[in-house]
């Protein structure tokens, strides 16, 4: 009876019927099979399955039936995993294509039935405890006299399963409960509902029934009277009626596993767990505070947030590299999302095992890049300590990057690796292996793609900054790890873009390399503010300076120069309308960015108004032409000697440092007699000095 109202409830769906007879004709194939085989007697068996199923149309089903055999196809290779995995309401819906609450009617329709007929149904007895498998307590009332009563003689119960029902007619009472909740329901919600809106309801429930030829009003009368009595007009909140319709009689239970029942990983989990002292299997949210004493305790929970996201929810603390929080505060939600953690069982024995093999499985996969292979040695690194699996995963990320032929992921190649480089600078006494060979494959990976991603549209302004940021930042560690310096070079003398923005990133390259001059690159600035066809598109080069503040960040004074210069010489015509675009476009490209070059501004300009009035910029020509200090005699000694015989050296950090070098004449004060008295340690930093020079 109850397989047969499961199967008139669900909505006609051809392939979901199909797919249910299937299922039916091939259990009940299985199931001739195995009485033929193991000659076992039909009457002292039971049959265990579905409600849905015990009511089968198909022509396989039950032993009387004469159809032939179902054809059974070979077994495939798959290991299958059997246990036992929490269910509810709504799965059990979805599953069965039945309407939003259907389940839940149906277990209110049993519970009246029951207390109406005085019958109690058979439940399983706990083999150790003796209760109830659903761990309830017995029932009370009129129910539990009935269970002391004997049981019905064998002809009485065949009556009673042969009669039909008796029709049923207005649940009166039932309706109006129905009433009064979605009124108080819809009240909570925003809606102006009042008792009249109560009766009005519980009338037009009765009205559709009749309208639509039925004894009693369903809930789906009931919904639609919802609607079209509470509901006029607008919705005031976020819900409307008919979802307060579904929240109220859609009511949803969800089933649990017992602790022996769990999968390895499950137990494993609560073990792990039990130091916190709270009831993890409860369904409400539990919050722990840990602290140094529970360390095992944290490097768990963090596995459980990566693997099931909100089933471990972190209110305070954090996990990052080479940080480690003193103390931790945690949502556990472990009963609830119990379905989630037993799911996760089938993958491996521990949690450690599953997280493995999920990094393993991304780092080899058909679209795995360099760096999600990179993203994996990090995790690595946070949760499992790093070690194998870590060497494994940063060769498999130098495999990537050599295999790549577009710079699409290079900004997050290079936010990985530079983090990986630091910590494990920091924490061990010389680089993994696979870090010096990612330096030295990415900088020649980089170089042998810079020429073309320079004149390639398709590569952002972003990506190609990230390259370069690679090949300057990595720079030192690639030559000294054997590198050509030669092969940077002659990759930006190839480069020949075409977009603004990139041929400010190939300006900026050059200064850096030493290509071209700061006075050389002020003066190409200059051209294009001076140019009226070049100005519209000027943000795209004050864009490509900013995005090669990563790579060049001594290039920050440059830039606000630019800009100022800019705001300075443009007319007032040409400003208001260009300002927006400068906007938008810094704030597109160049946000990561802006605030350094904020900072650079905060040095550059005057902190009060009064101080603007007198200020001159450094870089005005009044600025330059301005008479240098009076010249001071210096002391006579071994380092001053020495400068005065190299000064090249000294010339040229004047220069980068935009001072002009002036050479004072050299005095015989104090200081000179002090340093001829004690000439070991001039001598000494003479030659340390002597050591640099070219």
């Amino acid at each position: 009876m109850i397989g047969s109202l499961f199967r008139r409830l669900r909505p006609e769906r051809p392939e979901l019927d199909a797919r249910d007879e299937d299922r039916e004709r091939h259990m009940g194939t299985r199931i001739r099979e195995h009485l033929a085989t193991s000659g076992a007697d039909p009457a002292r068996c039971l049959y265990v399955c579905g409600a849905f199923h015990a009511a089968s149309r198909v022509e396989q089903f039950g032993l009387a039936a004469d159809a032939p055999p179902y054809e059974i196809g070979p077994r495939t290779g798959t290991t299958w995993r059997y246990g036992l995995i929490p269910s509810s309401y709504s799965a059990i819906e979805a599953q069965f294509g039945l309407a939003q609450g259907a389940v839940s009617l149906s277990a209110a329709a049993w519970e009246r039935a029951l207390t109406r007929h005085r019958v109690t149904p058979y439940r399983l007895r706990a083999r150790a405890s003796g209760g109830g498998a659903s761990g309830g307590r017995p029932r009370r009332g009129r129910a539990t006299a009935a269970a002391d009563r004997p049981a019905p003689p064998a002809d009485r119960l065949a009556g009673f399963l042969g009669t039909p029902p008796e029709p049923e007619g207005l649940d009166a009472e039932e309706l109006l409960g129905w009433c009064v909740d979605i009124v108080r329901l819809a009240r909570r919600n925003g809606y102006l509902a009042s008792t009249a809106d109560a009766i009005a309801v519980y009338e037009t429930s009765v009205l559709l029934a009749g309208v639509r030829g039925r004894d009693r009003p369903t809930a789906y009368d009931f919904e639609d009277a919802a609607v079209t009595c509470i509901e006029k007009g607008a919705v005031p909140g976020r819900r409307d009626v008919r979802r307060l319709c579904g929240i109220l009689l859609g009511g949803d239970r969800i089933g649990s596993v017992g602790y022996d029942a769990l999968p390895p990983l499950a137990r494993d989990v609560l073990d792990r767990l039990a130091p916190l002292g709270l009831n993890l299997q409860a369904r409400t949210n539990q919050r722990a505070l840990l602290d140094l004493d529970l360390r095992p305790c944290p490097d768990l929970l963090w596995i459980l947030r990566r693997l099931l996201g909100d089933v471990a929810r972190p209110i305070m603390g954090a996990r990052r590299l080479g940080e480690r929080s003193i103390q931790e505060s945690w949502d556990l939600a472990i009963g609830r999302e119990q379905r989630a953690i037993v799911e996760l069982g089938y993958e491996g024995v521990t949690i450690e095992q599953v997280l493995e093999q999920r990094l393993r499985r991304d780092a080899w996969a058909p679209t795995a890049t360099a760096a999600a292979a990179l993203e994996g040695v990090e995790e690595a690194v946070l949760y499992l300590g790093g070690g194998r699996l870590a060497d494994e995963l940063g060769a498999r990320a130098v495999e990537l990057l050599a295999a790549e032929r577009t710079v699409d992921h290079a900004p997050r190649v290079v936010r990985q690796v530079r983090r990986l480089l630091a910590h494990y600078r920091v924490t061990q006494p010389a680089l993994p292996s696979w870090c010096e060979e990612f330096v030295t494959a990415g900088y020649a990976h980089y170089c042998t793609l810079l020429p073309t991603a320079l004149a390639d549209d398709d590569a952002g302004v972003r990506q190609v900054g990230a390259m370069f940021g690679f090949l300057f930042g990595m720079e030192s560690l690639a030559l000294s790890l054997g590198c050509d310096h030669t092969q940077l070079e002659l990759a930006v003398r190839q480069a020949h873009p075409e977009v603004p923005e990139k041929v400010a990133l190939l300006w900026a390259a050059k200064s850096r390399l030493g290509l071209l001059s700061q006075d050389e690159l002020r003066e190409r600035c200059a051209e294009l503010l001076t140019n009226p066809l070049v100005i519209p598109a000027f943000p795209r080069y004050v864009s490509g300076f900013v995005q090669a503040l990563e790579s060049v960040p001594t290039l920050a004074p440059f830039v606000v120069e630019v800009v100022s210069r800019a705001f300075a010489d443009l007319p007032d015509a040409v400003l208001p309308p260009w300002l927006p675009r400068l906007i938008t476009t810094l704030r597109a490209d160049g946000g990561g960015l802006l605030p350094l070059l904020v900072r650079e501004a905060g040095r550059t300009f005057p902190a009060t108004l009064p101080a603007l009035d007198g200020w001159v910029p450094p870089w005005s020509a009044e600025r330059r032409r301005s008479p240098a200090p009076a010249a001071q005699p210096v002391a006579a000694g071994p380092v001053a000697e020495l400068l005065a015989a190299g000064p090249a050296s000294c010339e040229a950090v004047a220069d980068l440092l935009g001072l002009d070098p002036a050479w004072r004449p050299v005095a015989e004060p104090a200081a000179g007699q002090l340093l001829a008295r004690q000439p070991r340690t001039a001598e000494a930093v003479a030659r340390l000095l002597a050591a640099g020079l070219p």
